[in-house]
């Protein structure tokens, strides 16, 4: 059974469709990669998952109950977080500030919590190595911290299931590694994680397996070394296999 999938989604957009007969899954500690050209439909497939973009048709499931239907902090209620594209952090508040709010939420809408939102967040910090900053504002800290930071404000929900839309945008080599690490970490506790990313040597690192779309149609579906290798993808996307790197 898989942690989350996606059967058969489809999403139109007035007369055009964005996503066509899509299908992926994610299963329980494994870093699973979606990839695909600018305009393929990722960050689409990505909503329709989150609940911010109902589709056409299709379903989605997380421990194999239809969520198909449920608002996205419903979602997030039973074991759903993501990340943004654009960071989306409270600029005025501290990084742990930022954290906090996230731990506060879902104590107050969610099942009874054992954890106390600030052991919640001592932790987290200290998982994703933002201790130096902690009391840093967030309109202040780099790319690389602030990308931390929504992955921290992600993780004190204490989610089943992570989605991260391109997560190593604006990072350095050094920020990159780091974070590749940690995401490895993070699933080898049992974390099931979704990211969209167009740094492949990264996802060809890190992932467990890769669907592909291109045009909103999933082209591909595999382990990276199969993915590298196929035709069809490197003709929509990834180029000569010397080009994707390890």
């Amino acid at each position: 059974m898989a942690l989350l999938e996606a059967r058969n989604i489809h999403v139109r957009f007035g007369g055009h469709m964005a996503v066509i007969d899509a299908s992926l899954q994610l299963d329980q500690g494994e870093i699973t990669g979606l990839i695909g050209p600018n305009g393929a439909g990722k960050t689409t497939m990505f909503n329709v998952m989150t609940g911010l973009q109902d589709p056409a048709s299709g379903r989605v499931l997380l421990n194999d109950v239809d969520i198909t239907a449920l608002a996205p902090h419903e979602r997030a209620q039973r074991g759903m977080a993501r990340t943004f594209q654009r960071i989306e952090l409270f600029g005025s508040l501290t990084a742990r500030e930022n954290l906090q709010v996230a731990a506060e939420i879902k104590r107050k809408g969610g099942e009874p919590e054992p954890f106390a939102p600030e052991q919640l967040v001592s932790v987290a910090i200290d998982l994703i190595g933002m201790g130096p900053f902690e009391d840093t504002r967030a309109d202040q800290l780099t790319t690389g911290q602030a990308r931390l930071v929504e992955l921290g404000r992600a993780l004190v929900t204490r989610p089943q299931v992570l989605l991260l839309d391109e997560p190593a945008s604006g990072l350095d080599a050094d920020e990159t590694e780091s974070f590749a690490e940690l995401l490895v970490n993070l699933a080898g506790e049992g974390l099931g994680i979704l990211i969209v990313e167009h740094d492949i040597p990264l996802v060809m690192k890190i992932c467990n397996r890769i669907h592909v779309l291109d045009l909103g149609r999933m082209i591909a579906s595999g382990p990276p070394e199969v993915i590298q290798h196929d035709q069809a993808v490197i003709d929509a996307y990834l180029g000569a296999p010397a080009d994707v790197g390890h």
